[in-house]
């Protein structure tokens, strides 16, 4: 937003004369000093938005079951013929051949239901929420909250191989956004429930509360505030506990305890985590150039899925396994169930099936078959290892544990969350270590070969610049008395404006300020002109400094923070800020200007981009003199 000059907003009801108002009376402007808002962090209104947010989360915990439910009676009837809402794997038997138009079938359905429905239903389901919060004021229709989970249940039903989180965490997403805009809330806010309900549809899927919590702050809140942490943070232990209630306290994937691994192992996981990581970004690479290859195609997108399904269906009776979300694959990947030539199978064909069909633009998740790959792929590879060299130690189950979390952190570019992820949905803490080093070397590789993750690359190619990275706000950090120029061009409130408009004119040696305090006799702070102001009166002869004053003053205190002093001239919409006493309003101490928190920047770029000389050379330096 650009700040404009004080006269851009005159005082209410200023009368004015031959084109320069009236200045308010000193009375007015003493009663008027115009103070920046001391910056609360935790107030009364977060223990409202936080009761809010669990409300939220305790009904998108019963749509996370009501989803799970309905992707089990989608599943059943397309694939058993009979009516039942149990949890089944799609099998291949009763059908034969003629399995493969079931995925074809539900995809023209999606296709439909994207056309004539809501275009928002295609796609991940995160990026599309992070693109709402970044974009949209955090504002879902309603249409996406009723036609996303229900294409997704048929989408997965019919045996797309994807999983059900990224459309729980939408539909979350998408009830807090609706709720958001129901009650009178801020966009902030919104986006806080909105963060809550897709954190709560997370947890409600794995029983993962605190990395639904790092997740929402990774990817969809691009805040760490305590405003936002808490209500998230309640919603998703508020989502536990139903998830406790309806399905039950246990693990979501089984693990054989683990033991604390060694040296060599340790090295070894951090080692297949940077494999996996650059994997990650090969992954990345591929559903993106699938999308461009479907994108240009001769014919409307509505069709697309039904093209990728052709895809699901062959390769679907090539190896089941493949159909549907595939959570009992993980499992049995994790606790070595499959192994061998039957697990490399498995991976090239989930691959294959996942990444074009996904990239035909249906409704679907990417974590589950994710999570298939990066776990076959560590599985593999630690069999590898332990066959070759034995002595390294290497654990099958936690080789496959590190690639099932390492391309998650590759992919997504959330690190803490997938470190959390792989703890919480196995309950095994001797993997945390080993999850640490598999996970930062993935973050690492695919942070140095691909800009954007799997959830933002959607976003950058429409435009939108998405950093996941932040650092404490350095305006906040600094003082208005550290950066403020002390030496302040005052005038005095009868001066003549012609006066100062020839001292102006004659003055051409130095930097002369662009705004000027008015102060009385008393030292009394009455306002601020600016060059605008003495330069556009029509006849400056007619009038005194104190008659160009056109607004009550806008001022910073020598404790504010340089980011209280930005957002003050934001709100005021001025240029500059008198700094006066706290003590004593109207007694001006220095001056603060957009140029000052300009220049209040160098020493952070400084410190990010200038590299100090080594203690070595210091003291060959020292020794010389």
């Amino acid at each position: 937003m650009p700040v404009h000059e004080p006269h851009e907003r005159p005082v209410e009801d200023a009368s004015t004369t031959e084109g320069l108002p009236v200045a308010p009376s000193m009375g007015a402007a003493l009663a008027s000093v115009q103070a920046p808002r001391e910056s609360v962090a935790v107030g009364p209104r977060v223990v409202l938005i936080s009761a809010v947010a669990v409300a939220i989360a305790l009904a998108a915990a019963v749509i996370a079951v009501a989803l799970t439910r309905l992707i089990g009676l989608v599943t059943n009837l397309a694939y058993y013929g009979r009516f039942s809402t149990g949890f089944s794997a799609p099998s291949i038997e009763w059908l034969g051949a003629w399995s493969v138009l079931v995925p074809v079938a539900g995809a023209l359905v999606v296709g439909v239901m994207a056309r004539y429905g809501s275009a928002a239903i295609r796609g991940h389901g995160i990026p599309e929420v992070m693109e709402r919060v970044l974009h949209g004021k955090s504002r879902i229709s309603p249409r996406v909250m009723f036609l996303k989970p229900l294409s997704a249940a048929i989408a997965i039903g019919t045996g797309g191989p994807f999983g059900a989180e990224g459309p729980i965490i939408a539909t979350g997403g998408a009830l807090g956004s609706i709720v958001g805009q129901v009650f009178h809330v801020t966009a902030d806010e919104r986006k806080t429930l909105l963060a809550a309900g897709a954190a709560a549809g997370m947890t409600a899927t794995f029983g993962t509360p605190v990395s639904a919590v790092l997740l929402a702050v990774e990817l969809l809140l691009f805040e760490y505030r305590a405003r936002s942490l808490v209500p998230v943070a309640l919603a998703s232990a508020a989502a536990t506990a139903a998830r406790i209630a309806l399905v039950g306290a246990g693990p979501v994937f089984s693990l054989p305890d683990v033991a604390q691994p060694g040296g060599a192992a340790l090295g070894f996981y951090v080692v297949l985590g940077a494999f996996i990581g650059m994997t990650a970004v090969a992954i990345t690479r591929f559903v993106y150039g699938v999308e461009d290859l479907f994108d240009r195609l001769p014919i409307h997108w509505m069709w697309w899925p039904a093209l990728g399904a052709i895809v699901v269906g062959v390769v679907g009776l090539l190896e089941p396994r493949t159909l549907g979300v595939g959570y009992t694959n993980i499992d049995a990947i994790l606790t070595g169930g499959i192994v061998g030539r039957a697990l490399l199978v498995l991976i090239a064909l989930k691959f294959v099936s996942w990444s074009i069909y996904l990239g035909s633009g249906t409704s679907g998740g990417t974590l589950a078959p994710l999570f298939t790959i990066g776990g076959g792929l560590g599985s593999l590879l630690g069999a590898g290892a332990a066959s070759l060299v034995p002595a390294i130690g290497v654990d099958l189950h936690v080789a496959a544990l590190v690639g099932m979390a390492s391309i998650f952190a590759g992919a997504s570019h959330a690190l803490l969350a997938s470190v959390v992820f792989a703890f919480e949905t196995t309950r095994q803490p001797l993997g945390l270590l080993p999850l640490l080093g598999g996970c930062s070397a993935a973050y690492l590789a695919s942070h140095l070969l691909m800009r954007h993750s799997i959830m933002t690359e959607k976003l950058a190619r429409r435009g939108t610049a998405v950093r996941t990275e932040y650092s404490v706000d350095f305006l906040s950090q600094v003082r208005v008395g550290d950066s403020m120029v002390r030496e302040v061009t005052t005038l005095a409130p009868d001066e003549p404006l012609v006066a100062v408009r020839e001292r102006l004119e004659a003055d051409t040696g130095g930097v002369m300020p662009k705004g000027f305090p008015v102060v009385d006799a008393r030292g009394m702070l009455m306002g601020v002109i600016t060059r605008r102001d003495i330069f556009s009166a029509e006849h400056p002869g007619t009038y005194t400094v104190r008659q160009a004053i056109r607004r009550s003053p806008a001022v910073a205190f020598a404790d504010n923070t340089l980011r209280e002093a930005a957002d003050h001239m934001v709100r005021e919409r001025v240029g500059r800020l008198p700094v006066v006493e706290r003590d004593a309003p109207r007694t001006v101490v220095g001056i603060i200007s957009r140029s000052d928190l300009l220049a209040a920047h160098e020493p952070r770029l400084e410190a990010a981009h200038v590299a100090e000389r080594g203690i070595k050379r210091l003291r060959r330096r020292r020794a010389r003199r």
